[in-house]
């Protein structure tokens, strides 16, 4: 039976089969599964047999943090106030998305905190950066229900998850829409304006051909996974110039009449530049290590006419029956040219 993993709890595996007869079953993993160290993840799809999972199917994509597949949309949300928007951050979970494939809607929300005047301003800078990018963009007041009937239908029929600092409204949101079950929400910090983390693991939640990953938050978003001459290419309006640049090394950083990019930066963000720069030097540190850490790591398992087998470690693995003979014979004759 095929069916797709809800949530998590410990070592058990809430799936709800395709035909969602019966809702979600209890299951345990197999333990030829575990010793391969296979991770399941919610939004998985899985084969279950005897409340078992036996199988895992291919991802349509995955992010290790929160720990999550399978997602149509990426609904990245911040506040317009309490907390200010961080465009920085904001940058950092686009790259991140786009670096997993994942496409995104920008919700921008609390904008009843702001006069109309001001309201106006702010989303004009906002849809003259990121419609040009290709960014979906939608402004919405949860406190209001205002926006949130389009953001419903650019959802429907969609696995959703939420991403954004705490406390910019994503349970807000989600509380909104979905009438029938309330999500926790936390208010935000007088003492520095952030708001507190409320949902503590992930788990789908259906309502209305919707189904929402509801996560504790995408955490420590570092680059410490690409090499610096590729951060470029997730970036659309630096890779757009980078082609042209003299050097095919160019990381685009230092002002030279060689560096198409740089020639360019009238045309670019400055806050989308700052941000390019800053995840960069994160990228040369993750290149840096690598470079003098390696990162090889020996896989627990292997492949062989198209099945899986358990590697058993090189300590554990006892030496076949020829080779224990081969040992003999030798002590044998060994033994035989010292009697002579």
């Amino acid at each position: 039976m095929e069916g797709q993993v809800y949530k998590i709890h410990s070592d058990f595996y809430y799936v709800m089969p395709e035909n969602k007869e019966g809702g979600l079953l209890e299951c345990k993993l197999r333990e030829v599964l575990k010793k391969r160290k296979l991770k399941i993840k919610v939004g998985d799809f899985v084969e279950v047999k005897n409340n078992a999972i036996e199988k895992l199917y291919e991802r349509k994509n995955s992010i290790p943090r929160p720990s999550v597949s399978n997602l149509d949309l990426v609904a990245v949300v911040s506040s317009l106030l309490e907390p200010e928007i961080d465009f920085i951050q904001l940058n950092r979970y686009l790259i991140f998305l786009k670096y997993h494939k994942i496409p995104v809607l920008l919700c921008f929300n609390k904008d009843d905190l702001m006069d109309k005047d001001e309201l106006n301003k702010i989303e004009e800078k906002i849809r003259k950066i990121y419609e040009p990018l290709g960014y979906m963009v939608l402004f919405t007041s949860a406190l209001y229900n205002e926006g949130l009937d389009e953001f419903k239908n650019l959802i429907k029929g969609k696995t959703i998850a939420f991403c954004g600092l705490s406390g910019v409204g994503k349970s807000s949101i989600l509380n909104a829409i979905n009438k029938e079950k309330e999500i926790k929400t936390g208010s935000v910090s007088e003492k520095n304006k952030r708001g507190r983390h409320t949902t503590r693991h992930c788990e789908i939640i259906e309502f209305d051909d919707i189904k929402i990953i509801d996560t504790p938050g995408f955490s420590r978003l570092a680059f410490d996974f690409i090499l610096p001459k590729d951060l470029g290419d997730l970036f659309d309006e630096i890779k757009k110039y980078k082609t042209e640049c003299k050097f095919s090394d160019c990381l685009h950083e230092k002002n030279s009449e060689e560096c198409n990019v740089i020639k360019h930066l009238d045309k670019i963000d400055s806050k989308r530049y700052e941000s390019y720069l800053s995840f960069l030097k994160e990228a040369k540190e993750f290149k840096q290590k690598i470079t003098y850490e390696g990162q090889k790591e020996e896989e627990n398992f292997k492949i062989n006419q198209d099945k899986s087998f358990v590697k058993i470690s090189s300590k554990k693995r006892s030496s076949s029956r020829r080779k224990v003979n081969q040992h003999i014979k030798n002590l044998k004759n060994i033994k035989g040219e010292e009697d002579d």
